[in-house]
């Protein structure tokens, strides 16, 4: 669509040598314009005028030059009704806002059509004459203004171009409908160029778009060996990467190239692996690409268009149909124009009998002539009715081109509205503009850029910081209707201006893909890796060659081709697949399994036990034997056993706060309860056995410093405790370090200086109860007291020694029930040590438990 620059500047300087500018001749004091002066095939005065220039005729005379005579003028022919209607419908844009009451009231907009026929030295006649107007003689000078305010057209690149390179010189803007190359976006060359048609490089970037969304990323590229391929191209590449999708190859076609190139190119196509085509080609690259194609019988694969051919219904009639069914591709938006149809089968010779155009128009839409000399042609009348007609002039169903002209109508009314102040000043009823004569093209500018409103059908029309309008498109398919034929149904659209995510939609519209079929082709270079997994780059490969790793140990993967994979959140783990995060199952010794029912078992068991042996101690309260071990303390004994037993129970089941703060200071005041009764037992036997005098003489007052020996050492101990609830109470807690599949409940201590002081001073009691045992161990062999609680004090001893590095190198509730198993161990120690000699002298060897027997020094040892 766009042509090299160099003809463009040449031809402009062509015009300028041939034609001349405007100058003012010395011998005179009048401005005159040298030639004659460009007339409009269609015009209107107002006092706003908007130029248009179009490609009304499609072919152009080149007259022979000779440097003896002057040129003849540029004839054209073979009107293009496609065109005609972009300027009628200018026209009929135009007509709408001089009958408005709201768009520029009191203010009449006129129109100037020139005819370019697709060249741009007859762009260049038409820009000049838009800006000289048709007057010879301007005035005694040249600094006059351009008789148009606003320049709608080319349609082709290069034209507009050419036009920029003289209307920029006086900055008058130049607003297209169909020039879409990216390289007009640049302000610096081109700062009063706007359009009402997308840039290429967002069709690039949409078909980007289009390619990932259906999961194609190993595709295969071909475009036109010119400025509007090599650039569009260029942006969709790198949008592609963006995008993870790889180009297999990237072929350039001109259909100049030899017929050995193109068929070159085609075996390229051929061999290669990818299954998608991107054909970023004008028409006529287009036509000599598939030619070939039909030669090599290039079938099989999806073709995915741009505008520039996506819906040319020639290619559709054509025998290439067989090879571009299914292809999917953008093109500009469909909308409709209210009123518009009805407009144009109002066109008519008789609006203006000396207009040439329209007698042209008639006669070719009629096959008539108006000529009365002419024989074997119908005569025209003016009087046939267009109603019937069927041709691009009459067919609006398909307003595409038409409405960006509408559009750029209505953007050039609305600066213009806007910078008159129209309806600013003035109340509703009565609303006009502030008419000045010789209004600023800057001005104009800068209104154009600023202007942003909403046509009638909803659409919102506006220009970013480049003149581009936003960026819309139509997914069209080419699929077969009932009778065979190529249709191309909308099956999509891009918006650029939706947030990332939301700009390409596929509706719900069943696709055609390649050859027909209704099962969408794959092209990739390797198998897609599933949930679970993630690539893993082939040294020497493009990106999208790559093999499947499985995710790690607590990460997942959730999507194919996932490039990473991403770490679950502490609470969760990863489940079997890989593919999704599960919470993680939660782990405490609880009454359920086996390890926390044995533990309880024992735990009950001992409270048991040591409940049965207080009955026997009850019982027996009378007899010596009892008395001996000072029954008072025994039964306190056996009582804080008994909690020692049942407080291991606290440490099973879900930590809470409340069980949290229980466990460990009720285990640390039973425990220290116990081991105060054994330290008073051990005093008082030490104390009654070194006695050198009798046992009557012993101070009364022994009981009561044996109380204050229980009571002094367990009130230390929940003095600590205390203190340890108050300042830093243990509290339950989520332990989910160490990358562990499983969430640990447990109680966390809180502070550890207090537990280990708790667990210190416990075993303080126990080695001072030690000593003062070991220092007893002479005394009367029938009276072992003294020995046994040796015996439990070792075994005491012994098994907390033990428990202090088992219990910081055991993981999870292991840690739990090791100290359940210290604590169930040291209380088994203590009962048995103690109280199994006694009860089986109460049940089994009563005889002994006699007085005489009790203070006995020579017998029988009692086992």
């Amino acid at each position: 669509m766009n042509k090299d620059l160099t003809v463009s500047i040449y031809t402009m300087l062509w015009f300028v040598l041939m034609f001349g500018t405007i100058r003012a001749e010395k011998d005179t004091a009048l401005c005159k314009i040298l030639g004659s002066p460009e007339i409009p095939l269609l015009s209107k005065d107002g006092d706003i005028i908007i130029g248009g220039v179009f490609s009304i005729h499609s072919q152009m005379s080149k007259p022979p030059l000779s440097f003896t005579d002057a040129p003849e003028p540029l004839m054209c022919s073979r009107i293009n009704f496609r065109e005609f209607r972009f300027a009628q419908t200018m026209i009929f844009a135009i007509e709408e806002i001089n009958n408005s009451s709201s768009l520029l009231p009191n203010i009449s907009v006129g129109y100037k059509v020139f005819d370019n026929c697709g060249s741009t030295q007859l762009s260049t006649c038409a820009v000049m004459g838009l800006i000289s107007g048709q007057e010879d003689m301007l005035a005694k000078t040249c600094h006059g203004q351009s008789s148009v305010h606003a320049i709608i057209g080319a349609s082709e690149s290069s034209s507009t171009i050419v036009m920029l390179h003289i209307a920029g010189i006086f900055e008058i803007p130049v607003m297209s409908h169909f020039a879409t190359c990216a390289c007009l976006s640049n302000r610096n060359k081109y700062p009063s160029f706007f359009r009402t048609i997308p840039s290429d490089y967002y069709q690039s970037r949409a078909l980007a778009k289009l390619v990932k969304h259906f999961g194609w990323t190993w595709i295969g590229a071909v475009r036109s060996d010119n400025d509007y391929g090599n650039s569009g191209m260029a942006t969709f590449i790198e949008a592609a990467s963006q995008e993870g999708v790889c180009i297999e190859y990237s072929e350039a076609i001109s259909r100049t190239d030899p017929t050995e190139q193109v068929a070159r190119v085609v075996r390229v196509i051929r061999s290669g692996s990818a299954k998608v085509l991107v054909a970023f080609v004008a028409q006529s690259e287009l036509d000599v690409l598939l030619r070939e194609a039909l030669n090599q019988n290039l079938t099989g694969l999806q073709w995915v268009g741009v505008e520039s051919w996506i819906t040319t219904g020639d290619f559709a009639r054509a025998k290439f149909s067989s090879i571009l069914v299914g292809s999917l591709g953008f093109t500009i938006r469909k909308a409709k124009i209210a009123g518009l149809r009805e407009f144009l089968l109002q066109v008519n010779p008789k609006q203006n009998p000396q207009n040439k155009l329209l007698r042209e128009f008639w006669e070719t839409t009629f096959y008539c002539t108006f000529q009365p000399s002419v024989q074997g042609q119908t005569q025209c009348t003016g009087s046939e009715s267009l109603q019937k007609v069927t041709n691009l002039f009459t067919d609006v169903s398909q307003l595409r081109i038409s409405n960006n002209v509408y559009k750029a109508v209505y953007a050039v009314a609305h600066a213009m509205h806007n910078m008159l102040k129209c309806g600013q000043n003035d109340n509703i009823m009565n609303q006009s503009c502030t008419w000045k004569d010789g209004l600023d093209p800057q001005q104009v500018l800068k209104s154009l850029q600023a202007v942003n409103f909403t046509l009638q059908s909803g659409e919102r029309v506006f220009f970013d910081r480049a003149g581009d309008p936003v960026a819309t498109y139509e997914l069209v398919n080419w699929q077969r209707d009932q009778a065979g034929d190529i249709v191309f149904v909308a099956v999509g659209s891009y918006n650029a201006s939706q947030p990332h995510g939301k700009q390409f939609t596929v509706n719900g519209i069943d696709i055609t893909w390649a050859a027909g079929s209704l099962k969408k082709p794959q092209s990739s270079c390797s198998e897609s890796c599933p949930p679970g997994f993630r690539q893993a780059a082939i040294k020497g490969k493009p990106i999208c060659c790559f093999s499947c790793l499985t995710c790690a140990a607590g990460e997942i993967s959730k999507f194919n081709n996932s490039a990473d994979c991403s770490r679950c959140p502490l609470e969760y783990w990863s489940n079997e697949d890989h593919s999704q995060c599960v919470p993680k199952a939660t782990e405490f010794l609880s009454y359920g399994e086996p390890m926390g029912a044995v533990l309880s078992a024992f735990s009950i068991s001992g409270a048991s036990l040591t409940s049965v042996v207080l009955c026997i101690f009850f019982w027996f309260h009378d007899t010596p034997l009892v008395k001996a071990n000072n029954s008072e303390l025994t039964f306190l004994l056996l009582f804080s056993l008994t909690l020692c037993f049942l407080c291991s129970l606290t440490f099973i089941g879900a930590p809470s706060e409340w069980s949290c703060m229980l466990r460990h200071t009720a285990f640390g005041i039973t425990f220290s309860l116990c081991l105060s009764c054994i330290l008073a037992k051990t005093i008082a036997v030490v104390i009654a056995f070194r006695a050198k005098r009798p046992s009557n003489t012993v101070p009364k007052c022994f009981s009561s410093l044996q109380r204050m020996i229980v009571l002094g050492c367990t009130f230390l101990q929940v003095v600590v405790c205390v203190l340890w609830l108050a300042l830093a109470p243990p509290f339950p807690n989520k332990n989910t370090s160490g990358g562990s599949e499983r969430i640990i409940l447990e109680c966390d201590l809180g502070s550890l200086i207090a537990f280990w002081v708790v667990l210190g001073y416990i075993g303080l009691l126990a080695i001072l109860c030690l000593i003062l045992a070991f220092l007893a161990r002479k005394l009367p062999n029938n009276f072992n007291e003294a020995k046994c609680i040796t015996f439990s004090m070792l075994i005491f001893c012994a098994v907390w020694i033990t428990f202090i590095p088992a219990y910081v190198s055991s993981p999870g509730k292991f840690t739990v029930a090791v100290e359940i198993f210290a604590i169930l161990a040291s209380s088994f120690g203590l009962l048995l040590s103690i109280f199994t000699p006694k009860c089986y002298i109460l049940l089994l060897r009563p005889e002994r438990n006699t007085k005489k027997h009790m203070i006995g020094r020579n017998q029988t040892k009692l086992f």
